[in-house]
C-alpha cells in the first residue's frame, strides 16, 4: 500500500472560495476519487494558502491513471486549476509529493515481529 503526502498552494486571494468549493466537493468527484482506489484522503490548511494532503492507495499509479482518464476529474481539475500557485497541469497529477519518513503501525509490526 502506498501512503502519499502532497503539497499545494492556493492563491491567498482565492482561499475562501477554494475552501467553499470543498464544503462539499461534488458528489460525483467524491465517487471518482473512491473508484480510483484512493482512500483515507484528507487535505489540511496550514495557513496562508498552504495545503498538505494525504491519501492511501494500493496502487497509486493505477489511481492516478484512473483519474487522468476520468471526465469528472478533468472537469473538477479544470475548475480548480485557477486556484493554485506554481502548478503546471492538473493538481491531481502534478502536486509536489514527499517521501514517508515514519509510520507508527509499520514500525510497530516490524518491532513486534522481531520480539
Amino acid at each position: 500500500m502506498a501512503r502519499i503526502a502532497f503539497r499545494l498552494r492556493v492563491k491567498p486571494e482565492m482561499l475562501d472560495e477554494y475552501l467553499r468549493r470543498h464544503d462539499p466537493v461534488w458528489p460525483e468527484m467524491l465517487e471518482e476519487i473512491a473508484a480510483s482506489g484512493r482512500r483515507n484522503y484528507s487535505i489540511f490548511h496550514l495557513g496562508g494558502g498552504e495545503l498538505v494532503g494525504f491519501y492511501e492507495a494500493d496502487d497509486d499509479a493505477a489511481a492516478q491513471a484512473y483519474l487522468a482518464k476520468s471526465e469528472v476529474a478533468a472537469r473538477w481539475e479544470a475548475d480548480m486549476g485557477r486556484f493554485f500557485v506554481d502548478q503546471d497541469g492538473r493538481a491531481d497529477q502534478n502536486a509536489d509529493t514527499f517521501p514517508e519518513v515514519f509510520h507508527l503501525e509499520t514500525q510497530l509490526r516490524a518491532a513486534r515481529a522481531t520480539s
